[in-house]
């Protein structure tokens, strides 16, 4: 069998018959392949596994305490909305892990700053940049634009992906209208500020095609390795603030790939020692075929049906790192350790100056920090294959294991409306221009309606559920908070828990108990947050009841619930604050100390402003009652203050909250009205058209009203009946039939017009 390995691996190279062989490889390996091992023990809480694609009982390896790796972001341009998908999916999962159930967890992640796109965009900043600070004359530029374009116009020929395709053909349309314009301009002899400016927007449109031209002239002439690390430390401090700004927690170890060459020096060098990886011209590759011929291993446990995309395999490589050809020995095989060319960052190991390959660098960081078996394992869903599948190769190839993670959780993907989202398609929406629409609590509410590993569609229709959610808790706890403040007065020799407050305790005791076995199902927080939704929804029509019966509402049962809620909130991530019930302000810590504070004047204002509307009733002084209306609808909401007046004679509601929120909340009242104005508007105008269109019609007498239609018609009767068509072909009887009778109602029409007119 030996023999014939070597003899099939080195003969056939084709991604193919390598796929092939891969395949012939599993069905002669025994049944033990592919079969997941539980850890020992069992759980209430189950969570999906991509190892497995079901949910299995999760069962940590050290009793409550949990080693858990996660893959960090790349850093080299700006995080988006599909970074948060992952992040804040993690930091729920890993915050109801810790706070719910009560698990020590251990979060370790990585940033990678060492990567070829990294090494790409360094180089092509610094040269562009450098382009433009030359201050070239306009005629050089263009010359430059050409040529550029003439390689970027053979890239979008070569690109078969059609996202892609169609990102490259924007650019270049993009590109092209901006240098007509420049022409024109040219030609007109404008001014040469006009000119200038002109130039630079060019530079700015025409940034990709210029840029590479200019890297693949002087890419390798770059040196300073500060270029890449001024990128790197740029975009993680960004990362950073955008994380802290969604509020998802920090890791409790930080690892970078730029730390851990060392490490992973010595951890490729045991994987070379164990047979599973070789030495080729200055880099090392990982040896997929052996690997994943050994009776104790598989290769590409998470995704085997991805086996022969070697497109994918590519992507992983990177654009800097395919190899030449000969140079491995399969198409599969993988870089551990690139050798690096001029203009690349580079550290000096046992083959030659080079860096780390991609997926090597979770490999080791993971295992250095969490050991030979870990927990949970957590990244993007479009990561499966190849990295968290080479990963998980690496691994098991250093330590001689069979199972490297226990759990590998992957968030789902984010589309926009629809639409992937990726950098390399320039098809994002950044997490700061996403915070400029919604708050980071709303974010996390959309990300929470929905099941943490499928598919999210970043829409208008989700981020409105979002805001409406929000709204729902936001309402009731500014309900209880009111009544709280409130005495509770029940009647002597009597007491307030009745039949209504018993249904909303049972129902309580029940939708929390629904609400557990929704989190233990694999952290279902969509069906959670919903149930929390219904509850709250149920204790606001209870205070709504109890306050038309004119009776106090039940304070410990409605303080339970809201204490609950504010809780789970917390517990999700949607609540950063340490008040007991609610959200906090947008004031912070000294919201709470402003609610203390500030509440009992306003109560006291609204009581009296309600006793001076009673009496303006009376008296019918609706000035009074006008000037009330101004208070309540812009003066109050100016201090961040909401009034809701009630009915039958009840006290009013009053709520504190953020300015921001109430003056959105009136925007958008007045905005409705304004659009039910023009929508009535827009009625009585149809209304006016149609009418003025009946009458215009009906002015029109029977005998005429076909002989403007010369298109259809050739002759008519002495009725002005069309007796033939327009080429001269006599009408049919049933033709003539139809006609007549049309004719017959436009007669009636017009003749009542006339006796109208009579009138």
């Amino acid at each position: 069998m030996l023999i014939l390995f070597h003899t099939y691996r080195l003969s056939y190279k084709s991604p193919f018959k390598s796929f092939k062989y891969l395949q012939y490889i599993r069905s002669h390996k025994t049944d033990t392949m592919r079969r997941w091992k539980q850890p020992e023990g069992s759980n209430s809480l189950k969570l999906y596994n991509s190892l497995t694609r079901e949910k299995n009982d999760f069962v940590p390896k050290t009793g409550k305490r949990v080693f858990w790796y996660s893959c960090g972001p790349t850093v080299y341009d700006a995080s988006h909305m599909g970074h948060a998908r992952s992040y804040i999916t993690f930091d729920i999962l890993r915050r109801v892990l810790t706070d719910y159930f009560n698990y020590d967890v251990f979060y370790v992640m990585n940033v990678t700053d060492v990567d070829d796109k990294i090494i790409n965009r360094a180089r092509r900043n610094h040269l562009i940049q450098q382009y433009k600070n030359s201050n070239h004359q306009i005629s050089k530029i263009l010359e430059d634009l050409k040529e550029a374009l003439v390689s970027f116009k053979d890239k979008l020929e070569k690109t078969t992906d059609p996202d892609k395709k169609n990102m490259l053909t924007k650019i270049l349309n993009e590109v092209i209208t901006q240098e007509d314009i420049l022409q024109k301009s040219l030609a007109e002899k404008k001014s040469e500020d006009v000119l200038d400016t002109l130039a630079k927007e060019l530079l700015v449109k025409a940034n990709d095609p210029m840029s590479e031209m200019l890297d693949k002239q002087f890419g390798a002439e770059i040196t300073d390795h500060k270029i890449f690390n001024a990128l790197t430390q740029h975009w993680e401090n960004e990362y950073h603030e955008d994380m802290n700004s969604l509020n998802v927690l920090p890791a409790d170890v930080l690892t970078r790939v730029s730390q851990y060459v060392p490490e992973i020096v010595t951890y490729i060098e045991k994987i070379i020692a164990n047979g599973f990886a070789y030495e080729s011209k200055g880099s090392v590759y990982f040896d997929t075929v052996k690997f994943a011929s050994s009776q104790k291993h598989e290769y590409a446990k998470l995704v085997p049906e991805a086996v022969g995309d070697l497109d994918a395999l590519a992507e992983g490589e990177g654009d800097l790192s395919q190899a030449s050809s000969g140079e491995k020995h399969s198409d599969r095989d993988f870089a551990l350790w690139k050798a690096s060319k001029a203009g690349e960052p580079f550290w000096e190991s046992p083959w030659g100056k080079g860096r780390p390959g991609w997926h090597i660098e979770c490999s080791v960081m993971a295992s250095d920090v969490l050991g030979s078996n870990i927990d949970i394992h957590t990244g993007g869903v479009d990561l499966k294959f190849p990295h968290h599948d080479n990963e998980l190769a690496q691994a098991e190839a250093h330590y001689g294991c069979e199972q490297w993670i226990n759990y590998f959780l992957h968030a789902g993907h984010l589309t926009i409306e629809g639409c992937k989202m990726s950098k390399s398609l320039k098809n994002f929406i950044t997490i700061k221009e996403a915070l400029k629409r919604n708050s980071s609590r709303q974010i996390r509410f959309a990300f929470l309606l929905h099941a943490w590993n499928s598919t999210l569609d970043y829409s208008t229709n989700v981020l409105k559920e979002a805001e409406q959610t929000e709204k729902i808790f936001a309402d009731f706890f500014l309900c209880v908070k009111d009544i709280l403040r409130k005495p509770e007065n029940v009647p002597l020799n009597a007491h307030n828990y009745r039949d209504a407050e018993k249904d909303l305790q049972n129902s309580f005791m029940e939708k929390k108990n629904q609400i557990h076995l929704a989190l233990c199902d694999s952290i279902d927080t969509a069906s959670a947050l919903q149930l929390m939704q219904a509850l709250a929804k149920q204790a606001h029509i209870y205070t709504g009841q109890m306050r038309q019966a004119e009776q106090t509402p039940n304070h410990s049962v409605l303080r339970s619930i809201g204490k609950y809620l504010t809780r789970m909130l917390k517990i999700f991530g949607a609540h950063n604050g340490e008040q007991e019930i609610g959200f906090p302000s947008a004031s912070g810590v000294e919201g709470a100390n402003r609610e203390e504070i500030v509440m009992p004047y306003v109560d006291l204002m609204a009581e009296f402003r309600e006793d001076v509307r009673k009496i303006a009733r009376e008296e019918k002084v609706t000035k009074i009652l006008k000037l009330c209306d101004e208070v309540r609808d812009n003066r109050l909401i100016e201090l961040g203050v909401k009034l809701e007046d009630q009915e039958g004679g009840l006290a009013p509601v009053v709520k504190l909250v953020d300015k921001e929120t109430l003056l959105k909340e009136k925007q958008q009242k007045l905005d409705e009205i304004e659009k039910k104005r023009k929508e009535k508007e827009e009625a009585k105008r149809k209304q006016q058209e149609e009418k003025a269109a009946k009458e215009a019609k009906a002015k029109i007498p029977a005998s005429e009203m076909f002989r403007s239609e010369t298109d259809k018609y050739s002759q008519f009767d002495e009725n002005g009946i069309p007796t033939h068509d327009a080429s001269g072909e006599k009408l049919s009887a049933s033709q003539v039939k139809k006609i007549k009778k049309l004719h017959t109602q436009q007669d009636k029409l017009h003749q009542k017009y006339l006796a109208e007119q009579k009138k």
